[in-house]
């Protein structure tokens, strides 16, 4: 399935990977293993599970799982499939000291364990005892959960390098961000077309008119680390006249930082807000991008930045839109890359090659 893209890390020599690769279902599923299976996945809020006897629902590109803390103060992160006939045991959130099974009464512990399974006496080589939801690898940073599905996956600290560290430095402080709005959008692309779309600034002139007036794009560029790629992106000074921008700094702008953290989160970080945005495979074709704005301390999201992300993010719908349908002709299959201006792009495109063909680097 994956054998018709041979990479190379010599981007001047390099190719898009293939068409097919946006629009089989087959590999979907593949990525819902080997992609989202193994890497760690921003799946809720801290603050949903921040006292003991409480717990919160969510999913990983389709796989159900549940977040909880126990009385014993830890938190944990489980398969929310129970172990009988695999209904779902809980949905959305909530405070309480065990969760049943809505289907046969079947009753957890939020650590877990199975505490209860009605009327299974006489069952043969049977050990209640043994019985408990497969747990998942469960970390914290910023306002967010992270689970990760993989035992052998490097940790949360490792995958965020110095992202941590650089964000800290211009002043944010992401343990005290405080929640301000979420918009979802549903998109008709493959999601990998909506990351493609991200990793590159080469599309701002023409498709951006409004973020191309706050940014110095001779500046702008995008430095790749192991898991991640960074977006440094310098905001221009207001000159004289300019009276429709969107930050109004006189002199020695302050920088935004973009980053995108294999394979489908993105931070995007300016001088008076924090904004993230997880990228959703609802199927080949259909995308959810959930955008969610958070203040600083003592500060609030203004409407009128919550009005110029949707700006981009409309503009950036109409591309990845239209990217998709092209796709799926028959007159195209690879494209190449301007060394230039997207290397963020196959950086992506080399790890998602590397996941999918089970972490062995197959580049030339």
């Amino acid at each position: 399935m994956i054998q018709d893209y041979s990479p190379t890390t010599d981007l001047a020599r390099a190719s898009t990977i293939p068409a097919r690769w946006y629009l089989d279902p087959e590999l979907l599923d593949l990525e819902r293993e080997r992609v989202f299976g193994r890497t760690w996945q921003p799946v809720g809020f801290a603050a949903s599970a921040a006292e003991p006897g409480t717990y919160f629902a969510c999913e990983i590109a389709g796989e159900p799982a549940l977040v909880a803390r126990a009385k014993d103060g830890v938190l944990r992160a489980f398969s929310n499939v129970c172990r009988h006939r695999a209904s779902i045991v809980a949905e959305g959130s909530g405070k309480a000291a065990a969760l049943r099974c809505p289907y046969h009464g079947w009753t957890y512990g939020l650590d877990g364990r199975l505490l209860a399974c009605p009327e299974f006496e006489g069952v043969l080589d049977w050990d209640k005892s043994a019985v408990c939801l497969p747990q998942f690898r469960v970390e914290i940073w910023g306002p967010y959960v992270f689970i990760n599905q993989d035992a052998s996956a490097p940790g949360l600290n490792e995958i965020l390098g110095n992202i941590p560290q650089e964000v800290s430095n211009i002043g944010c402080a992401v343990e005290k961000l405080e929640f301000s709005q979420r918009r979802d959008y549903v998109i008709a692309c493959n999601w990998k077309v909506y990351v493609d779309n991200y990793l590159e600034g080469y599309h701002l002139p023409a498709a951006h008119p409004g973020l191309f007036r706050e940014l110095d794009y001779a500046h702008y560029r995008v430095d790749t680390h192991r898991y991640y790629s960074s977006q440094y992106a310098p905001i221009r000074p207001r000159r004289a006249g300019q009276e429709n921008r969107r930050y109004a700094y006189d002199a020695d702008a302050p920088s935004a930082l973009y980053y995108w953290i294999f394979p489908n989160f993105m931070l995007n970080v300016y001088p008076d807000n924090l904004s993230s945005n997880i990228i959703v495979p609802l199927g080949p074709d259909k995308t959810l991008t959930i955008f969610e704005w958070f203040a600083y301390p003592g500060s609030t999201v203004q409407s009128e930045t919550i009005a110029f992300s949707d700006e981009i993010q409309l503009e950036d719908i109409r591309i990845c839109e239209a990217v998709q349908k092209g796709l799926h002709s028959r007159t195209y299959n690879t494209g190449r890359f301007s060394a230039k201006r997207e290397n963020g792009v196959h950086h992506f495109h080399l790890l998602l090659n590397e996941f999918l063909r089970d972490r062995e680097s197959n580049v030339d």
